[in-house]
């Protein structure tokens, strides 16, 4: 499956991928906002686990490639949270881009194109996104697509202790306007 903008390709995962997500998990600047950096061994994993996702959901988080550059800048898609919240089930939309490329709207984009195949093509009904409070590029990205936050939702992310930094997080939301309406 493929799906395209402007300026990226967001396509199945590669084996050329795995070298540079390497990189990119074990990269300060991406990892941020995350508890840990990867391993190379937790990196293969990820990509392992992306790809059953796919095959047993029929969608999951692409791989978004600049077809100016032709190379593999990160992910971007939609993916089932794997804990217990008050939201949960529901569909994810996220992303990670290498930090080479931040800053210059790419998340923005591929979000907005995932967006439109979760509701155009999938008729999904909502998608969610969250992140810790003090990340605030990702949290641009979720108001650029047109996500909305309500604090009644924020959260303690279950997988993390109550006093590490980041888990305190926001939830977003954005309805399929079209598919709720006729439901």
């Amino acid at each position: 499956m493929i799906l395209e903008t402007e300026r990226l390709i967001l396509r199945n995962w590669q084996e050329s991928d795995v070298a540079p997500f390497v990189e990119m998990n074990q990269d300060l600047e991406v990892m941020k906002y995350f508890p840990a950096l990867l391993s190379a061994e937790e990196t293969k994993n990820l990509v392992e686990r992306i790809k059953l996702h796919f095959c047993e959901h029929g969608f999951g988080l692409f791989a978004v490639e600049l077809k100016s550059e032709k190379n593999f800048i990160g992910f971007t898609g939609l993916v089932i949270p794997t804990f217990e919240a008050h939201f949960t089930p529901a569909v994810e939309i996220g992303w990670r881009l290498s930090s080479k490329y931040f800053g210059q709207g790419y998340a923005t984009e591929a979000a907005k194109k995932v967006l439109e195949f979760a509701f155009e093509e999938l008729k999904l009904k909502e998608l969610v996104s969250f992140t810790a409070i003090v990340n605030k590029p990702s949290i641009n990205v979720m108001k650029k697509i047109g996500m909305t936050h309500d604090a009644k939702d924020d959260f303690q992310h279950p997988k993390l202790d109550k006093n590490h930094p980041l888990s305190s997080h926001v939830l977003y939301r954005i309805k399929n306007v079209e598919r709720s309406d006729r439901s």
